[in-house]
């Protein structure tokens, strides 16, 4: 079980990254699939209500009534069916694929046994409310499931032969017989959806509801299928008075049917009892030992001292035993892959469950940092949360700003401002950053670009990222007087008090927060040596260098020196070409006795900041501020974490 288990580990963890490159991690279908079952239920709940209606639950009009709903009305009624149909196949494809992810993982032991034991009675449940909707339109493909089902049925003791009278006949069916089975299809799925709520109650934070970019890709894939290769019956109306000699069966619902006419009945029982028992019994397969079997206590701290304790259960992640407690902990797809839990280890070790490296890459895992959703304690832990207050998931405040202002910056950089109701001012540091709040409570982390000293409005640079969610509204939607709603502030990506000069290095939209703290440095009459380095990739993402050169001018203390990675010819570029952090690297040969700050992207940081120390910074000096496209960003700070960075 272990070689297959860890094959599977190996498969999923492959698919992941390959579907992590093509959607971005926050709509990697295969980090929602227990919330796409959900919606793929009110999908097939929806269309079967609307069939339903139309429907004859009367042995002579059945299968009329679907004729006609299929072809009378195809504009809807034969769409609707289609989509019934291939939402319903989707609903068991996910559902045996979020097992198969549980299962190669290991997750299944300890306290989950009960979600694993209830997820086992839900697909076989699913199986029947299927197959049982394959005998209603009484066509020859209905005629055999019936059929077949009663026969398998009739086999168990209790019946004895008793099912079968009913299809002895050609009139043995009657409209009392179909009622029930109609019946059936109404009270199957009502016992699903209970089901689905049981199971989920032990899963802290459990999702109900995917991305909507996956909902709409789901809707948009069954309306293709259903124009494509819409569903119609087959063979015409049922016969009992002949055989049935071929039929094209669904076989994600009706797989196990070939058996029932191929094998011994007794045989296909011992079979499905034998693979369900396997399948409840696992719970109880033993685990490989590990430390800190027992009860185990964490400590988490925030960046302005809070703190909050939570217990663990054996084999438990922190970042499920502290959404169970109800703390209000950053997270998002919880499968190791957009690090947005990242936190620091600051006592106590951990195990991590496999995770993509794109979210922990070896040089954070050496520093100390660790993924919350798949780190499980060895023992007692104290860890460190960007952003964390020591509030409950409740309590988090949100706050409802209006747009006052939309400029453009550059063709890709568009500059917000946000006004709250009532001259309200909300205080910040600078170099921290807001949450905005999708509708579907998704966010996204920008930060401030204005000062402190001037914060009557909030000034944000969002950069255009294709496909990106928000940005793309930014850009092709949003208009002055839309409201924004958004939590914060967050953050410890700010200045430290010191009289080292300091170096500040921005790549492309990272100099929104670094704008922010110069700003306030001028503000507060700092006079250490700073130098900004801006890298972009051309001359154009120099979006503001004309304010820069001012504070040049007006500034003794401050320089600028901006730095383009791939000039376009003919532009006119006589500055400095190359990568950023290079060109800071070029003139400070020696960095010991110096501050850094550095916000980009998380691979400028992670190549950037052990070229730094290999150059004599130290590293309670270099302070970082990582974030990726696609993902709200993850904190790298070498010393602390840093704040969030714009995101999509």
């Amino acid at each position: 079980m272990k070689v297959f288990q860890a094959a599977l580990q190996w498969l999923f963890m492959r698919v992941e990254a390959l579907f992590n490159r093509a959607f971005g991690d926050r709509i990697n279908p295969l980090y929602h699939l227990g919330s796409i079952t959900f919606f793929l239920f009110w999908v097939v709940g929806g269309s079967g209500l609307y069939l339903y209606a139309f429907f004859e639950t009367g042995v002579s009009g059945a299968h009329d009534s679907v004729l006609s709903i299929t072809h009378g009305q195809w504009w809807l009624g034969g769409i609707l069916r289609s989509v019934h149909r291939y939402a319903s196949d989707a609903m068991v494809l996910t559902m045996v694929l979020h097992m198969l992810r549980y299962f190669a993982f290991n997750l299944f032991h300890g306290f989950r046994w009960f979600s694993w034991v209830t997820g086992v009675a839900l697909i076989w449940l699913v199986y029947a409310s299927g197959a049982n909707g394959y005998m209603l339109p009484w066509d020859t493909l209905a005629q055999y499931v019936t059929v077949s089902s009663f026969e398998w049925l009739d086999w168990l003791p209790p019946f004895s032969g008793t099912l079968m009278r009913n299809f002895v006949y050609a009139d043995s069916v009657s409209d009392r017989f179909f009622s029930l089975l109609s019946f059936l299809h109404i009270g199957l799925p009502l016992v699903v959806l209970l089901l689905m709520w049981i199971h989920v109650q032990r899963v802290p934070k459990a999702r109900t509801t995917p991305p909507r970019p996956i909902v709409i890709g789901l809707v948009l894939t069954f309306l293709v299928m259903a124009l494509v290769a819409p569903v119609d019956s087959q063979g015409g109306a049922a016969d009992l008075a002949r055989a049935v000699m071929s039929v094209k069966l669904d076989w994600f619902l009706l797989a196990i049917y070939p058996l029932i006419s191929q094998w011994p009945l007794g045989k296909v029982w011992a079979l499905v009892s034998g693979v369900t028992l396997v399948l409840l019994l696992l719970p109880l397969w033993p685990q490989p030992r590990r430390k800190g079997q027992g009860t185990l206590h964490a400590t988490v701290r925030g960046e302005d001292g809070s703190a909050a304790e939570f217990t663990l259960r054996p084999g438990e992640t922190l970042l499920d035993a502290g959404l169970r407690d109800g703390l209000a902990l950053p997270y998002e797809c919880r499968n190791g892959a957009c690090g947005l839990c990242l936190c620091s280890m600051e006592q106590g070790t951990v195990e991590h469950r496999p995770y993509q490296k794109t979210a922990l890459s070896d040089a954070q895992l050496a520093r100390g940092l660790a993924l919350m959703c798949c780190a499980v304690p060895n023992g007692d832990v104290v860890i460190a949360v960007d952003g964390f207050t020591g509030a409950s998931a409740a309590e988090v405040p949100q706050y409802e700003a209006r747009v006052v202002h939309m400029e453009h910056l550059a063709d890709d950089v568009m500059r917000l401002r946000l006004e709250l109701p009532g001259a309200e001012r909300l205080p910040f540091e600078a170099g921290q950053y807001i949450d905005i709040v999708l509708e579907d409570g998704q966010r996204r982390a920008f930060s401030f670009a204005n000062p402190p000293q001037n914060n009557a409005l909030i000034e944000l640079h969002v950069r255009l990222v294709p496909g990106g969610r928000f940005t793309t509204h930014v850009f092709d939607g949003m208009q002055v007087g839309d409201t924004v709603t958004f939590e914060g502030p967050r953050g410890q990506f700010t200045l430290r008090d010191g009289t080292e000069p300091i170096l500040f290095i921005a790549g492309a939209t990272g100099f929104a927060p670094i704008k922010s703290i110069l700003e306030d440095a001028f503000a507060r009459g700092i006079t250490r040596p700073m130098r900004l380095y801006w890298g972009v990739r051309d001359r154009k993402d120099l979006y503001m260098l004309s304010l820069c050169e001012a504070w040049q001018r007006e500034h003794s203390n401050f320089s600028v020196v901006p730095v383009v990675s791939e000039p376009v010819p003919g532009d006119g570029w006589e500055g400095r070409i190359g990568l950023v952090h290079e060109a800071m690297l070029d003139d400070f040969p020696d960095l010991s006795g110096h501050e850094v700050y550095l916000c980009g992207s998380v691979r400028m940081v992670e190549a950037a900041v052990p070229a730094f120390l290999a150059q004599g910074l130290a590293e309670g000096a270099c302070f970082s501020d990582a974030f990726v496209p696609a993902a709200r960003p993850v904190s790298a700070a070498v010393s602390e974490p840093g704040a969030q960075s714009p995101s999509v």
